[in-house]
């Protein structure tokens, strides 16, 4: 069923933390948002997607989170995913846990850049003894970021690729981003209730709302005295 108030394209962000090349993470990944895309077409709407390869972005990561200086590549890559309808976030699994660069990157962000944002959850590994981690860690990672996680996360281990299970997996999440991102959800968040979250100082581009400076407690915690 289509969309009729669909009239501009949904921006669709992949976040993908692969290594290799090829990368069984890219993979993942990319049949993902090749899903999204011919789900959405079905119902009338154009997906357009870039994606983030973060061993690109390994250094310029390593420097905001030292020095909190934003490079302009990894700028480019926050501009991406504040402009976002949908997220597709896909790590590899290291030492029973999602990469260190993966957790890095998210680490390095604005808290408030991703508030309300659909986000599909994808890890491999090469054991299904990490299939856990998927929900266990990624998820956690994703709720503090105050983001929309779909019911269905993704995972693969070697095995996994020749199991039509995987790909009826994909298809299930895909379709839940499809009718999250078509929803405007993180849109409508940001329209109409962003005054209700609770914003860190300096947070969203200076946007943060509801902080009031001349408070006892700022006062407090500007070395001033309460009145």
């Amino acid at each position: 069923m289509s969309n009729p108030s669909q009239d501009s394209p949904l921006n669709l962000v992949v976040v993908s933390a692969g290594t290799s090349d090829p990368s069984s993470t890219r993979l993942l990944a990319d049949r993902t948002a090749q899903r999204v895309a011919a789900l959405a077409e079905v119902r009338g709407a154009t997906v357009t997607t870039r994606v983030i390869d973060l061993r690109e972005l390994a250094t310029d990561v390593t420097t905001a989170l030292t020095s909190q200086l934003i490079t302009p590549r990894l700028q480019q890559a926050i501009d991406a995913l504040g402009g976002a309808d949908g997220i597709i976030a896909a790590a590899p699994v290291y030492k029973a846990g999602p990469s260190g660069i993966f957790t890095s990157f998210f680490h390095a962000l604005d808290n408030d850049l991703l508030i309300g944002k659909p986000v599909v959850l994808a890890a491999t590994a090469g054991t299904a003894r990490h299939a856990l981690v998927v929900d266990d860690q990624m998820r956690s990672l994703f709720a503090y970021l105050r983001t929309l996680p779909v019911p269905t996360s993704l995972f693969a281990a070697p095995e996994d690729w020749s199991d039509d299970s995987l790909n009826k997996r994909i298809d299930r999440a895909a379709f839940e981003l499809v009718l999250l991102m078509e929803s405007g959800f993180a849109r409508k968040v940001r329209d109409e209730s962003w005054q209700n979250y609770q914003h860190e100082l300096g947070s969203a581009g200076g946007t943060e709302v509801g902080i009031n400076i001349d408070s006892d407690l700022m006062r407090l915690a500007t070395g001033g005295s309460a009145s």
